[in-house]
Parts: C-alpha cells; structure tokens; sequence
C-alpha cells in the first residue's frame, strides 16, 4: 500500500464518520472526499476544514482508552492556528492558550492547532515542553531540587540561555522550535501561572512543607492524528483529578517524594510498614489537594466522581451505539481503586483514531541525564491524559 493509499483510507474513515455523527449527508461526504482524493494525488496531503478539525479534536478525546474523564469530551474547545509561522506567533499564542485555559481557576478544556506535518513527515512546529507550564528539575550534588521529571529539559533550557531561580518550583520557559531555525525560549509571564498552595483542613502544619502545584495540566508535547494529518504541535489541556497531583507528582518517589515528610508532620508512626502510615499520608495528602483546589476556586474532580463520570460516559456511549474502548491498568486511579466500578470490569484496548499519541522528543533523549532520571515521566493520567 503506498503512502497517498493509506492516507485516502485513514481520510474516508475520518470523514464518514465525522460527517455522519455531525448531521451531514453522504453525499455531502462523498463531494468532500472527491476533493480530498484529489489534494493527495497532487500534493500528498491535505487540509482539514475549521469543522473537520473542530469535530476530530472531540473524537480524539473520546478515543483516549487512558482517559477517565470522557463525558467531557463534546466540550472540547479548539483554537485554530495553524496559520503561525514563526516562534514569535507560537509563543503569543501559547501564552493566550494558557490565560484562556485557566480563567481565574474556572478552567476551560481547550486544544490549539498548529500546522500539521508536511508531505515529506517534516514537522513545521515542534513545542519542546512537556506540558506548557512545569516546574524545572534541578540535579545539584546535594539531589535534584524541584521535579526530577523536568531534569533533561531544565538543561536543554539552559543551554539554550534560560536561568532559573534554582527552587523547587521555578515554571520552565516555553521552547519553540521553527523548522530549519534554532529552538527559541520565551518566559511565561508570572502572572498566567496559577498556583495553588496545598493546605490541610485539619492538619495547619501541612502547610509549612511549602507544597504548591500548578492549577492547570496542558499537555504539549503528543502529536494529534486526525484523518491521517499529523499535528505534532497541539497542546491541550482538561482539569486536574486530584490523586494525579495527591498521589503522584507529589508522592511518587521519583517525584516530589513528600509522603514521609507529611506523615512526619501528622505524627504517624513510620516504623514499620505494617502500620500503613504511606497509606494513611496518601489519603491525608490527596484530601490536602482537593480541599486546596476547591478553597482556592480552581477546577478539580477527585477520583470517585471521576468514576462516576466514567460510568455515565460508558452508557451514553451505548446509548448511541458505540463501542467504548479503553486501558484498564490506566483508567483505575491510583487510590482506592477497588472502591470504583472500573477495577471490576474489562475493557477492549483497541486504539481508534483520532487520537493523541506519543512522539519522540525534539532533543537528545538522555544526553547528560543520570542513570536514575532517564525514565523519569508522569503516569499517563497526570501527563498524558489531563481532561479531567
């Protein structure tokens, strides 16, 4: 099968079933895949309409098997640029998506896409961030300062000119890289960055461990297919459950690590294993968040009502005569897991398109990186799949 072969396919599959969920006609169908059999033959490619696109971003999210957050996914708002050409234009519109996406803490699901790959699988744009806002990783003598799993970028970030404060929780700049050209940094403005102090309601010592995070995840670094189009640039973001913050990025001891420092602070006894004292820190320090998120104002789902949600998600699903997918060892929160309906089902792995997937990084993958934080990433519900 060549090349334009296999694309003409992946478009009819995206285009009828588009069309057809959207209220449009076959025939309305059939004219646009004339036109689209077309651009291939002569170009290679093809483009999206504003609807097209609009409507394949929504499916890609419905079509996320590691998702728990899919009843959203009609909600999903798309900003469309890929008329940006240049860093200078990425980055403004980076900084918008970033101000849009959080609304004072009210947060909006929202993707933004730049120009898809060209015939040749050249990338025109290419955002280096994990996400668009993260806390650098710092590898000093004394251990890592910050997030281990920012390390690599935090040096790409500084050969590249950029000089953090050197604490736990300094925001990365955004690297933009213009094909042909050098990437480029551009701060984001302190201002934009929302953050949410975790405090506990009972327990007021919580607060003197200094933890923060940031209010809003907003992936950048997934490539988008839709129809057989790549968007290697498309950045996207839903709201926080809490266990990703509660009982990974915090907790995990790859990460910030700060379960023993918390059931310090509570007095548990930390002697043996046998007296649950993670457990008991990790439910105290995922109440921590979502009390903190809620007093603070910004957007956060804990785990049951993400279940919930779930559940109703799998039967409008069935409801409309769809099949849903999905990856049981991702959708089971890492807290409790047991108490939800999904750790006692199955779920078909089938990976249906559109959808998001991973790409390799821009950069050098472990150059000068120890050992302990080459394999250093977020689980994919914190990283990977953040609309909910």
């Amino acid at each position: 099968m060549t090349n334009k072969t296999a694309l003409i396919k992946e478009a009819e599959a995206f285009i009828y079933t588009s069309y057809e969920e959207l209220g449009l006609s076959r025939d309305m169908a059939e004219t646009r895949l004339i036109r689209i059999r077309e651009d291939i033959e002569v170009t290679g490619t093809y483009e999206h309409t504003k609807q097209e696109l609009e409507y394949g971003i929504k499916l890609a999210w419905r079509n996320s098997n590691r998702c728990i957050g899919r009843l959203f996914w009609e909600t999903l708002r798309l900003v469309d640029a890929r008329d940006a050409a240049t860093a200078e234009e990425v980055a403004e519109l980076l900084i918008s998506h970033i101000r849009q996406a959080t609304n004072g803490g009210k947060v909006i699901p929202m993707l933004t896409a730049f120009k898809p790959m060209n015939a040749a699988g050249q990338a025109p744009i290419r955002i280096w961030n994990h996400q668009l806002i993260r806390y650098a990783g710092y590898k000093t003598e004394q251990g890592i300062i910050g997030d281990p799993a920012s390390v690599q970028l935090t040096q790409e970030a500084q050969r590249l000119g950029w000089e953090g404060e050197g604490t736990a929780h300094d925001v990365l700049p955004l690297i933009i890289e213009i094909l042909g050209e050098k990437p480029k940094l551009f701060p984001i403005p302190k201002e934009l960055v929302l953050e949410v102090p975790i405090r506990h309601p009972e327990c007021s010592a919580i607060a003197e461990l200094g933890m923060k995070w940031y209010a809003v995840p907003m992936i950048s670094d997934m490539q988008l297919e839709i129809g057989g189009i790549h968007y290697p640039a498309a950045p996207f973001n839903g709201w926080y459950m809490g266990t990703e913050i509660g009982a990974r990025n915090l907790a995990d001891t790859f990460r910030y690590d700060m379960l023993p420092q918390v059931a310090n602070l509570m007095g548990l006894d930390t002697s043996s294993e046998r007296t649950l004292w993670r457990d008991k820190a990790l439910v105290e320090l995922n109440l921590a968040v979502l009390y903190s998120y809620r007093e603070a104002g910004v957007s956060i789902v804990d785990h049951h009502t993400a279940a919930n949600q779930f559940a109703r998600f799998e039967e409008r699903e069935a409801n409309a005569g769809r099949h849903v997918t999905g990856d049981w060892t991702w959708l089971i929160p890492p807290v409790s897991p047991a108490t939800t309906h999904i750790f006692h089902k199955s779920y078909d792995n089938t990976t249906l398109k559109p959808n998001f997937f991973y790409q390799q990084a821009p950069y050098p993958a472990d150059r000068e990186v120890a050992e302990d934080t080459t394999q250093l990433q977020e689980t994919v519900p914190s990283v990977k799949c953040p609309f909910h």
